[in-house]
Protein backbone atom coordinates (compact mmCIF):
# COMPACT_ATOMS: atom_id res chain seq x y z
CA UNK A 1 0.00 0.00 0.00
CA UNK A 2 1.50 3.34 -1.02
CA UNK A 3 1.74 6.63 1.86
CA UNK A 4 -1.62 8.15 0.35
CA UNK A 5 -3.87 5.20 1.21
CA UNK A 6 -4.76 4.21 4.67
CA UNK A 7 -7.44 1.57 4.69
CA UNK A 8 -7.92 2.07 8.53
CA UNK A 9 -10.06 5.50 7.76
CA UNK A 10 -13.23 6.30 5.91
CA UNK A 11 -12.46 9.65 5.59
CA UNK A 12 -9.55 12.47 5.87
CA UNK A 13 -10.34 13.50 8.40
CA UNK A 14 -12.19 12.97 12.20
CA UNK A 15 -14.36 15.86 12.49
CA UNK A 16 -15.06 14.67 16.39
CA UNK A 17 -11.57 14.49 17.66
CA UNK A 18 -10.45 17.13 19.99
CA UNK A 19 -7.68 18.31 17.79
CA UNK A 20 -10.12 18.81 14.95
CA UNK A 21 -12.78 20.58 17.30
CA UNK A 22 -9.39 22.51 18.66
CA UNK A 23 -8.67 23.56 14.91
CA UNK A 24 -12.00 24.46 13.82
CA UNK A 25 -12.30 26.79 16.63
CA UNK A 26 -8.53 28.09 15.62
CA UNK A 27 -9.92 29.04 12.14
CA UNK A 28 -13.35 30.55 13.42
CA UNK A 29 -11.21 32.97 16.05
CA UNK A 30 -8.99 33.83 13.89
CA UNK A 31 -7.40 37.74 13.53
CA UNK A 32 -4.72 39.66 11.65
CA UNK A 33 -2.15 41.43 13.50
CA UNK A 34 -1.65 43.83 10.65
CA UNK A 35 -5.41 44.82 10.65
CA UNK A 36 -7.32 43.79 13.55
CA UNK A 37 -5.39 46.03 16.31
CA UNK A 38 -6.14 49.75 15.00
CA UNK A 39 -2.92 51.52 14.66
CA UNK A 40 -5.05 54.50 16.23
CA UNK A 41 -4.81 52.77 19.52
CA UNK A 42 -1.06 52.09 19.10
CA UNK A 43 -0.58 55.79 18.53
CA UNK A 44 -2.36 56.51 21.56
CA UNK A 45 -0.41 54.17 23.23
CA UNK A 46 2.54 55.73 22.41
CA UNK A 47 1.57 59.49 23.11
CA UNK A 48 0.31 58.22 26.95
CA UNK A 49 4.12 56.89 27.27
CA UNK A 50 5.79 59.93 25.67
CA UNK A 51 3.41 61.96 28.16
CA UNK A 52 3.97 59.45 31.32
CA UNK A 53 5.57 60.26 34.25
CA UNK A 54 8.64 58.08 34.26
CA UNK A 55 11.98 57.63 34.61
CA UNK A 56 14.60 56.47 31.22
CA UNK A 57 14.98 52.98 34.37
CA UNK A 58 11.17 52.69 34.85
CA UNK A 59 10.58 52.86 30.92
CA UNK A 60 13.89 50.14 30.11
CA UNK A 61 11.77 48.44 32.55
CA UNK A 62 8.90 48.15 30.29
CA UNK A 63 10.84 47.39 27.30
CA UNK A 64 12.09 44.31 28.98
CA UNK A 65 8.42 43.28 29.37
CA UNK A 66 7.53 43.67 25.42
CA UNK A 67 11.23 42.18 24.86
CA UNK A 68 10.43 39.54 26.50
CA UNK A 69 7.15 38.60 25.21
CA UNK A 70 8.48 39.04 21.29
CA UNK A 71 11.26 36.66 21.92
CA UNK A 72 9.33 34.06 23.59
CA UNK A 73 6.89 33.99 20.81
CA UNK A 74 9.63 33.68 17.90
CA UNK A 75 11.30 31.17 19.93
CA UNK A 76 8.26 28.94 19.66
CA UNK A 77 7.62 29.49 16.94
CA UNK A 78 10.78 28.41 15.35
CA UNK A 79 10.74 25.27 18.22
CA UNK A 80 7.08 23.87 17.69
CA UNK A 81 8.52 22.22 14.16
CA UNK A 82 9.76 18.96 15.29
CA UNK A 83 6.00 17.93 17.38
CA UNK A 84 4.52 18.58 14.19
CA UNK A 85 6.35 16.32 12.09
CA UNK A 86 6.52 13.65 14.97
CA UNK A 87 2.89 13.13 14.93
CA UNK A 88 1.11 10.96 12.80
CA UNK A 89 -2.62 11.89 12.82
CA UNK A 90 -3.74 14.63 10.29
CA UNK A 91 -5.99 16.32 12.75
CA UNK A 92 -3.31 16.89 15.07
CA UNK A 93 -0.75 18.08 12.15
CA UNK A 94 -3.47 20.46 11.77
CA UNK A 95 -4.41 21.93 14.99
CA UNK A 96 -0.08 22.27 15.53
CA UNK A 97 0.09 23.87 11.93
CA UNK A 98 -1.94 26.56 12.89
CA UNK A 99 -0.93 26.75 16.24
CA UNK A 100 2.54 27.57 14.66
CA UNK A 101 0.65 30.37 12.04
CA UNK A 102 -0.76 31.78 15.78
CA UNK A 103 2.87 32.29 17.48
CA UNK A 104 4.35 33.79 14.06
CA UNK A 105 1.44 36.12 14.21
CA UNK A 106 1.79 36.99 17.93
CA UNK A 107 5.91 37.60 17.00
CA UNK A 108 4.65 40.26 14.39
CA UNK A 109 2.57 41.96 16.90
CA UNK A 110 5.53 42.32 19.51
CA UNK A 111 7.96 43.15 16.45
CA UNK A 112 5.23 45.88 15.70
CA UNK A 113 4.74 47.22 19.30
CA UNK A 114 8.29 47.97 19.54
CA UNK A 115 8.37 49.85 16.05
CA UNK A 116 5.92 52.04 16.49
CA UNK A 117 5.34 52.67 20.06
CA UNK A 118 8.71 51.66 21.79
CA UNK A 119 11.30 52.99 19.82
CA UNK A 120 9.33 56.18 18.65
CA UNK A 121 8.50 57.06 22.45
CA UNK A 122 12.49 56.64 23.23
CA UNK A 123 12.95 59.22 20.96
CA UNK A 124 10.76 61.15 21.65
CA UNK A 125 11.88 61.41 25.76
CA UNK A 126 15.49 61.35 24.80
CA UNK A 127 15.87 57.95 25.95
CA UNK A 128 18.95 55.55 24.75
CA UNK A 129 16.81 53.88 21.53
CA UNK A 130 17.48 49.90 22.04
CA UNK A 131 17.01 46.96 20.22
CA UNK A 132 14.38 43.88 20.87
CA UNK A 133 17.05 41.43 21.09
CA UNK A 134 19.71 43.46 23.41
CA UNK A 135 21.02 41.11 25.75
CA UNK A 136 20.73 42.91 28.60
CA UNK A 137 16.55 42.14 28.73
CA UNK A 138 17.29 38.60 28.75
CA UNK A 139 18.65 37.27 32.19
CA UNK A 140 20.25 33.36 32.89
CA UNK A 141 16.98 31.75 33.76
CA UNK A 142 15.01 33.27 30.39
CA UNK A 143 17.68 31.72 28.61
CA UNK A 144 17.86 28.21 30.41
CA UNK A 145 14.08 28.17 30.28
CA UNK A 146 13.81 28.41 26.07
CA UNK A 147 17.12 26.31 25.40
CA UNK A 148 15.72 23.91 27.98
CA UNK A 149 12.35 23.80 25.78
CA UNK A 150 14.34 23.56 22.36
CA UNK A 151 16.31 20.82 23.49
CA UNK A 152 12.80 18.84 25.10
CA UNK A 153 11.24 19.19 21.53
CA UNK A 154 14.51 18.52 19.23
CA UNK A 155 14.73 15.17 20.92
CA UNK A 156 11.30 14.27 19.40
CA UNK A 157 13.54 13.87 16.01
CA UNK A 158 15.62 11.48 17.06
CA UNK A 159 14.00 9.86 20.17
CA UNK A 160 9.85 9.94 20.00
CA UNK A 161 8.53 7.89 22.90
CA UNK A 162 5.70 8.84 24.85
CA UNK A 163 7.88 10.32 27.61
CA UNK A 164 9.80 12.53 25.68
CA UNK A 165 6.26 13.72 24.29
CA UNK A 166 5.30 14.27 27.28
CA UNK A 167 8.44 16.26 28.41
CA UNK A 168 8.12 18.25 25.34
CA UNK A 169 4.47 19.49 26.06
CA UNK A 170 5.31 19.78 29.61
CA UNK A 171 7.57 22.26 28.65
CA UNK A 172 6.26 24.08 25.42
CA UNK A 173 2.34 24.36 26.34
CA UNK A 174 2.53 24.06 30.12
CA UNK A 175 5.53 25.71 31.58
CA UNK A 176 6.11 28.43 28.75
CA UNK A 177 2.51 29.02 27.42
CA UNK A 178 0.23 28.21 30.31
CA UNK A 179 2.32 29.53 33.31
CA UNK A 180 4.93 31.79 32.53
CA UNK A 181 2.88 33.82 29.32
CA UNK A 182 -0.13 33.81 31.22
CA UNK A 183 1.41 35.02 34.11
CA UNK A 184 2.62 37.53 32.31
CA UNK A 185 -0.26 38.55 30.22
CA UNK A 186 -2.03 38.39 33.91
CA UNK A 187 0.84 41.21 35.17
CA UNK A 188 -0.07 43.27 31.79
CA UNK A 189 -3.22 43.65 32.13
CA UNK A 190 -3.01 44.23 35.77
CA UNK A 191 -0.59 46.96 35.16
CA UNK A 192 -1.77 48.97 32.15
CA UNK A 193 -5.24 48.41 31.91
CA UNK A 194 -8.51 49.00 34.03
CA UNK A 195 -9.35 45.46 34.09
CA UNK A 196 -8.18 42.29 36.14
CA UNK A 197 -5.45 42.83 38.85
CA UNK A 198 -5.04 45.95 40.60
CA UNK A 199 -1.09 45.77 40.03
CA UNK A 200 0.89 49.12 40.28
CA UNK A 201 3.73 49.78 37.54
CA UNK A 202 7.04 51.66 38.76
CA UNK A 203 6.20 55.17 37.54
CA UNK A 204 2.52 56.23 36.83
CA UNK A 205 -0.11 53.96 35.65
CA UNK A 206 -1.27 54.63 32.19
CA UNK A 207 -4.10 52.64 30.08
CA UNK A 208 -2.02 51.09 27.42
CA UNK A 209 -5.07 50.08 25.15
CA UNK A 210 -3.42 49.11 21.91
CA UNK A 211 -1.16 46.82 24.28
CA UNK A 212 -4.13 45.63 26.02
CA UNK A 213 -6.03 44.58 22.85
CA UNK A 214 -2.71 42.45 21.36
CA UNK A 215 -2.65 40.62 24.44
CA UNK A 216 -6.28 40.29 24.69
CA UNK A 217 -6.09 38.29 21.24
CA UNK A 218 -2.78 36.51 21.98
CA UNK A 219 -4.36 35.32 25.24
CA UNK A 220 -6.79 33.48 23.71
CA UNK A 221 -4.92 31.75 21.20
CA UNK A 222 -2.87 30.54 24.41
CA UNK A 223 -5.56 29.34 25.60
CA UNK A 224 -6.77 27.26 22.85
CA UNK A 225 -2.49 25.78 22.59
CA UNK A 226 -2.32 25.11 26.55
CA UNK A 227 -5.66 22.82 26.08
CA UNK A 228 -4.27 21.01 23.45
CA UNK A 229 -1.34 20.34 25.21
CA UNK A 230 -3.55 19.57 28.53
CA UNK A 231 -5.21 17.13 26.08
CA UNK A 232 -2.19 15.19 24.96
CA UNK A 233 -0.70 14.85 28.34
CA UNK A 234 -3.78 13.62 30.04
CA UNK A 235 -4.25 10.95 27.05
CA UNK A 236 -0.44 9.81 27.67
CA UNK A 237 -0.77 9.34 31.33
CA UNK A 238 -4.60 7.95 31.61
CA UNK A 239 -3.43 5.42 28.74
CA UNK A 240 -0.48 4.10 31.28
CA UNK A 241 2.08 5.33 29.01
CA UNK A 242 3.55 7.74 30.80
CA UNK A 243 3.74 8.08 34.56
CA UNK A 244 2.30 10.96 36.18
CA UNK A 245 5.46 11.53 38.60
CA UNK A 246 6.84 12.45 35.28
CA UNK A 247 4.59 15.36 34.50
CA UNK A 248 5.04 16.91 38.18
CA UNK A 249 8.88 16.17 38.52
CA UNK A 250 9.67 18.19 34.98
CA UNK A 251 7.10 21.06 35.95
CA UNK A 252 8.23 21.27 39.00
CA UNK A 253 11.76 21.29 37.86
CA UNK A 254 10.76 24.26 35.51
CA UNK A 255 9.10 26.38 38.12
CA UNK A 256 12.08 27.81 39.50
CA UNK A 257 13.22 29.26 36.27
CA UNK A 258 10.14 30.91 35.44
CA UNK A 259 10.05 32.35 39.05
CA UNK A 260 13.85 33.64 37.75
CA UNK A 261 12.41 35.68 35.12
CA UNK A 262 8.99 36.97 37.06
CA UNK A 263 10.99 37.48 39.71
CA UNK A 264 14.45 38.82 38.38
CA UNK A 265 17.48 40.38 40.20
CA UNK A 266 17.71 44.12 38.22
CA UNK A 267 21.98 43.39 38.66
CA UNK A 268 21.53 40.26 36.67
CA UNK A 269 20.41 42.06 33.39
CA UNK A 270 20.84 46.12 34.40
CA UNK A 271 17.09 47.01 33.88
CA UNK A 272 15.28 47.87 37.32
CA UNK A 273 12.16 45.60 38.19
CA UNK A 274 8.68 47.11 36.39
CA UNK A 275 6.49 46.04 39.50
CA UNK A 276 6.17 44.08 42.93
CA UNK A 277 6.80 40.47 41.64
CA UNK A 278 4.64 38.53 44.46
CA UNK A 279 1.25 38.67 43.19
CA UNK A 280 2.69 37.28 39.90
CA UNK A 281 4.96 34.50 41.71
CA UNK A 282 1.85 33.42 43.09
CA UNK A 283 -0.55 33.41 40.17
CA UNK A 284 2.16 31.23 38.31
CA UNK A 285 2.43 28.83 41.30
CA UNK A 286 -1.32 28.33 41.70
CA UNK A 287 -1.67 27.75 37.98
CA UNK A 288 1.02 24.99 37.86
CA UNK A 289 -0.37 23.28 40.38
CA UNK A 290 -3.89 23.38 38.97
CA UNK A 291 -2.48 22.06 35.17
CA UNK A 292 -0.48 19.58 37.48
CA UNK A 293 -3.73 18.19 39.46
CA UNK A 294 -5.92 17.83 36.04
CA UNK A 295 -3.79 16.43 33.80
CA UNK A 296 -2.11 13.78 35.97
CA UNK A 297 -6.13 12.32 37.21
CA UNK A 298 -7.58 10.94 33.34
CA UNK A 299 -10.95 11.70 34.89
CA UNK A 300 -10.51 15.60 35.62
CA UNK A 301 -12.67 17.57 33.30
CA UNK A 302 -10.37 19.31 31.31
CA UNK A 303 -12.51 22.63 30.01
CA UNK A 304 -13.71 22.66 26.63
CA UNK A 305 -12.01 24.72 24.46
CA UNK A 306 -14.33 27.48 23.90
CA UNK A 307 -14.08 28.29 28.12
CA UNK A 308 -10.16 28.03 27.30
CA UNK A 309 -10.14 31.11 24.69
CA UNK A 310 -12.38 33.26 27.07
CA UNK A 311 -10.40 35.70 28.73
CA UNK A 312 -10.60 36.58 32.74
CA UNK A 313 -11.78 40.17 32.93
CA UNK A 314 -10.95 40.80 29.39
CA UNK A 315 -13.43 41.48 26.04
CA UNK A 316 -14.74 38.32 23.90
CA UNK A 317 -12.44 38.80 20.60
CA UNK A 318 -14.65 35.91 18.83
CA UNK A 319 -17.41 38.70 17.78
CA UNK A 320 -15.11 40.67 15.56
Amino acid sequence: MNRYADDSRDMRLDPDSFAQGYFKNAVYRHWDPYEDIPQELLEQDRERLIDRDQTEAQFDAFRRTVALFGAGEEAVTEDLAPLMMALDDINKQMFISSQIYEEAKHTQFFDRYWRDVINPVAEARGFEVTRPTDDRYFNDAYVELFDRTDEAMERLLTEDTPENRVKAYCHYHLAVESVLAQTGYYGIQGSWSPSGPDMEPLGEKVHLEGLVEGITRIRSDEGRHVGFGMQEVQGHVGRGEVDGSVVRDTLEELLPLIAGIVDYDSDDVGVESQTDSTPLLEYASEKLERRIEIITEYDAEIPPVEELVQIEGGRDVSAD
